[in-house]
């Protein structure tokens, strides 16, 4: 019953039909530019937390030279290697 009823509706005419599909594109085209949108903004927000997190290293570092009698406490892990690395001879 279905079936015949599909059978028997007639398609859209060329005319109305371009509307549909041209409708669709615009939809398709607003949610890939919302899309995006949403993207840059969250790429702007995490640079902007990474410069932050980069100012208050840096600060950090410069306190911890800048602190008398910390002794290594101070040195970072790279430091650390780098000191012990040039030292040791090698494999």
């Amino acid at each position: 019953m279905i079936g015949l009823l599909l059978a028997e509706t007639p398609a859209l005419p060329l005319d109305e039909a371009g509307k549909y599909v041209a409708g669709a594109y615009v939809v398709f085209l607003v949610l890939i530019v919302v899309y995006v949108a949403i993207m840059a903004s969250k790429l702007q927000r995490m640079e902007r937390e990474l410069r932050e997190l980069a100012t208050f290293a840096e600060a950090r570092a410069d306190s911890d030279q800048a602190a008398p009698g910390r002794g290594s406490e101070g040195q970072s892990i790279s430091d650390s290697l780098a000191t012990h690395g040039s030292r040791g001879g090698g494999a």
